[in-house]
């Protein structure tokens, strides 16, 4: 079964050029992983610094791979300085 995932992250607008370089690398390298089906970068046009993670993986057994690819980790430990507030992950399976 498919699932679905949204990632928000907030960032300090002195870093956001930093942060998009960051985001290019982690949806080049993840688009390429095995059973990744979206991995979409979505700027929130009303709040400048956040930024939503669009995914969509063919089973949990492919999203729990991906938590732990280096330049998943990588990412995390690069922007951890430039977040205005901690990562709010969604998860969920489609229901209509």
């Amino acid at each position: 079964m498919n699932i679905h995932v949204v990632a928000v992250f907030k960032f300090n607008e002195n870093y956001l050029m930093e942060a998009v370089e960051h985001f290019q690398t982690l949806v080049r390298e993840t688009r390429k992983e095995e059973g990744c089906l979206q991995y979409d970068l979505i700027e929130d046009k009303n709040n400048k610094g956040t930024f939503f993670m669009v995914e969509l993986w063919e089973t949990e057994d492919h999203l729990n791979r991906h938590s732990g690819q280096d330049h998943l980790l990588n990412f995390r430990k690069d922007v951890s300085k430039m977040l205005e507030s901690s990562i709010e992950v969604y998860k969920g399976f489609k229901t209509l």
